[in-house]
């Protein structure tokens, strides 16, 4: 597991926890479902690169 790898998976997670947040305040669904959808592709991404889609 490289360096970008662990940013990309630890980018997601954090933007995940402020998809949380955000439902819990009640802000608008547009900018839950924005973070949600990029915690999503940082998630993805992270997890790509680890079984190596991405050489």
């Amino acid at each position: 597991m490289t360096g970008l790898n662990t940013v990309l998976i630890l980018v997601g997670l954090f933007l995940a926890g402020g998809v949380y947040s955000f439902w819990k305040q009640g802000m608008p669904k547009g900018v839950v479902v924005l973070l949600g959808i990029g915690s999503v592709m940082c998630l993805v991404a992270g997890v790509m690169r680890i079984q190596g889609l991405w050489d």
